[in-house]
């Protein structure tokens, strides 16, 4: 049998949609496409600063339950829905990470994501060593 964990952050698990925030292969973790809801399905409609910083929030959780910080992160892809909003993004990812620890990125403008009102996602992968 694989040495696979899955994380399925918030406690408790969720019934939908169908997937695991994270899942753990050996070293390295897989983290799934976070929005910017809060731990209450909350979300900043139209403030893109809050939600990145909301998504920032949900990755650093995804992280810390698997044991782990924004230092291990190996790869991020960025999802946003407004070519508008790069600077803006890249401003942002910059004071996110640590500077010596940027990790390699992909960012996509795409036309939705799942949540009309999501304006990012971001999806990652970390070593957990």
């Amino acid at each position: 049998m694989p040495d696979i964990t899955r994380y399925a952050t918030p406690e408790g698990g969720r019934s939908f949609p169908p997937f695991s925030m994270a899942v753990r292969h050996g070293k390295t973790l897989y983290i799934s496409g976070l929005g910017p809801l809060d731990i209450h399905g909350n979300i900043a409609r139209g403030d893109f600063s809050a939600q990145f910083s909301q998504v920032i929030r949900n990755l650093e959780a995804v992280l810390a339950e698997a044991g782990v910080d924004m230092t291990h992160i190996l790869k991020t892809s960025v999802l946003l829905t407004r070519a508008t909003d790069v600077a803006e993004m890249n401003k942002l990812y910059a004071s996110a990470f640590p500077k010596d620890n940027l990790p390699a990125r992909t960012t996509s403008i795409v036309s939705a994501l799942p949540v009309p009102d999501f304006l990012l996602e971001i999806e990652a992968v970390a070593a957990l060593e």
